[in-house]
């Protein structure tokens, strides 16, 4: 999942606790020991809710279904995917204000890598900007030109605008399934 996805699943907790969500990706390696306890428990879900959806049946499926020299990255479009359906199914100006107030708010518990990642995020109001397929496709095959070798993810365009309908079944399926994963955790996480 990408950012509107985590922000959704987030939302029932504090804004550190969203915080946490939001910069999971930033924070390689284990989980800080030490630091707010709020912004860890907002890592470790985060992480726990990506383990969840990147094994569910339906994101294997689609990820076998891909041209077999993008099928390593599909779940990276995937992800991005699963935000634009949000946006354009789910607006929701109040999260998306909600999320820029806490990245807004805490510049300093944002991992450097990415810093100027949010900044445009913000700037370009990509949660709602996700709403456009167009955009979501660029989005992409943005993220597929910082990784090394040719952009695997811009090559998946055509297969991802082919399957529109199939992708947007699946996320008709995956999403309310993810939702009552997070709450489940969610509960855990309170009684620990």
């Amino acid at each position: 999942m990408n950012f509107l996805a985590h922000a959704w699943l987030a939302r029932h907790g504090s804004d550190i606790f969203m915080l946490g969500n939001l910069v999971a990706d930033g924070i390689k390696g284990p989980v800080p020991a030490a630091g707010d306890d709020g912004f860890v428990q907002g890592v470790r879900f985060h992480r726990r809710m990506d383990a969840l959806i990147d094994h569910h049946e339906v994101t294997l499926a689609l990820r076998k279904q891909a041209p077999e020299a993008q099928r390593r990255v599909c779940g990276i479009a995937l992800d991005i995917v699963w935000d634009h359906f949000l946006a354009r199914l789910y607006p929701d100006d109040a999260l998306n204000r909600r999320v820029h107030r806490v990245l807004n708010h805490h510049p300093t518990m944002i991992p450097a890598r990415q810093t100027r990642l949010f900044e445009h995020l913000c700037r370009e109001n990509w949660l709602e900007a996700y709403g456009d397929f167009d955009f979501t496709c660029r989005a992409i095959a943005g993220v597929g030109s910082r990784l090394s070798g040719p952009n695997r993810l811009a090559e998946l365009t055509p297969w991802l605008e082919r399957e529109y309908p199939l992708l947007e079944e699946s996320f008709h399926t995956i999403w309310p399934w993810m939702q009552r994963a997070a709450c489940e955790h969610a509960a855990a996480l309170a009684h620990q």
